[in-house]
């Protein structure tokens, strides 16, 4: 009798614990509900019309270059780049720029540019490529074929760093919408791999990743990979804890105070890019982790450095000065590189390009770092019509050397050198940075989610 009372007990524990995790599980998996809140509630006023103008064209080309083919496997997919003279869109997607894309389209909803319902479609079909596509470990090939969603070829990586910057685009627009677009975000989140692409021997995330050849590289000090810690140490399913956060501070170099800026973290090459990124997504102005970090901060002074560098070489090269800085990756005279950078930087000279390549998205990045000389470099560049396009400013240009300055690794003429391109990345840089200067309307949605708020936590962030 007693063995018929145990087996029966220990049948009633197992129901309910069935019951528990079914219960659980359909709880996990409900559709939450139709997000109400409003984000933008704060909007700076008098701002200046040329950072209107690039914000509009610059959503446009999100928009307008996206594949709208619902029956496509690739739909609402965002080529790499376009080119202005043929209007071209390529048959590269670049998955970073659907990232931007889909950051940019609450965007367009408040300002009218697009109905709500639009925007609305364009997200939810766009989170339902994603979630249909090919990953490896839940991470995305950097580029993928626009029309099918595939690996574009043989020689492309499976990136951490674009994968972050398109679950970025998810996990906002998922806050804005609420609903199946919000379940459809995070669940695109869960099943990324971030322990799969960390080498918890040495505390770092690799930098790429290969089928053929396996990983290369690793994060060694701080750079645009910032939001990548974030987003692993929320991460309910597969987290990286904050050894690899404090590691990397701890193995950063800073430069030395200056007259035009404080002491910073540098990175390798001086590129803006590395200090705006993640900056785009996360409000760092009032948070600060356990040793006192100010991560904003240091971006200002990394953007103030880029200012005094450019000011310094402007009697070597006609395109620099105090209204015409921001050296970071982008197209050039001798084609994309992604080494254009000032000093200070923590690889030297010789692992940074120096050519007088300005590109406009270095300043407008730091637009909400230094706010009046962005905005001055902005007029300066609006005032060549070779730099602008249906899109607003094209990629980068480069007006030469000054006259007794010889540089022998660039030959553009007397005319200057203009970019055909936009680029998505440097264009999604500018749209979303803009609107976070106009109302933090960006930062405001992202910072609002449960996983970025639990990452920043696990990583000792807390407010001041």
């Amino acid at each position: 009798m007693l063995k018929i009372f145990k087996k029966f007990t220990l049948f009633l524990f197992v129901l309910l614990l069935s019951i528990v995790i079914v219960g659980c599980k359909e709880k996990e998996d409900e559709i939450p509900p139709i997000n109400t809140k409003d984000y933008r509630t704060e909007v700076r006023q008098d701002v200046d019309p040329v950072v209107l103008e690039e914000l509009e064209l610059g959503f446009k080309f999100f928009w307008e270059t996206a594949n709208t083919d619902l029956e496509s496997s690739g739909y609402g997919l965002i080529p790499d780049r376009f080119n202005t003279l043929t209007d071209g869109i390529g048959s590269m997607a670049s998955i970073a720029s659907v990232g931007y894309g889909l950051g940019a389209i609450p965007i367009g909803i408040e300002y009218g540019w697009i109905t709500k319902e639009e925007g609305y479609e364009r997200a939810l079909n766009t989170l339902k490529t994603l979630m249909n596509m090919n990953t490896t470990h839940g991470f995305y090939y950097h580029f993928v074929n626009r029309k099918t969603g595939l690996r574009f070829d043989n020689n492309v990586e499976v990136s951490v760093i674009d994968t972050a910057i398109a679950v970025n685009g998810a996990l906002t627009v998922g806050q804005y919408f609420g609903g199946e677009v919000l379940k459809l975000a995070h669940d695109i989140y869960k099943r990324v791999e971030w322990d799969w692409y960390y080498n918890k021997d040495v505390n770092k995330f690799y930098m790429e990743y290969k089928p053929e050849t396996g990983f290369a590289g690793t994060w060694n000090e701080y750079a645009e990979q910032l939001m990548v810690h974030v987003l692993a140490a929320g991460s309910p399913t597969h987290k990286v804890g904050k050894e690899a956060y404090t590691f990397m501070k701890f193995n950063s170099k800073k430069a030395d105070k200056t007259n035009d800026y404080d002491s910073f973290y540098m990175t390798w090459t001086g590129s803006l890019f590395v200090y705006q990124f993640s900056h785009a997504w996360i409000d760092f102005r009032n948070i600060r982790d356990e040793a006192g970090v100010d991560w904003f901060e240091n971006s200002v002074n990394a953007s103030k450095a880029s200012l005094a560098y450019a000011v310094s070489r402007s009697g070597d090269y006609k395109t620099y000065n105090e209204v015409s800085w921001g050296a970071t990756a982008c197209d050039g005279p001798n084609q994309y590189k992604g080494e254009y950078g000032f000093g200070p930087n923590s690889g030297g000279s010789k692992n940074r390009i120096v050519d007088g390549t300005i590109p406009p998205c270095g300043a407008i990045g730091s637009i909400v770092f230094t706010p009046e000389a962005s905005i001055a470099a902005m007029k300066n560049y609006r005032t060549y019509d070779l730099l602008w396009s249906k899109y607003g400013f094209v990629d980068a240009y480069n007006l030469g050397e000054q006259e007794g300055y010889d540089d022998p690794s660039i030959n553009i003429g007397k005319t200057g050198w203009y970019a055909t391109d936009i680029i998505g990345i440097d264009k999604g840089i500018s749209v979303i940075m803009i609107e976070n200067y106009i109302s933090g309307f960006i930062w405001n949605m992202f910072m609002d989610n449960q996983y970025v708020q639990a990452g920043l936590e696990e990583l000792g962030f807390s407010e001041v």
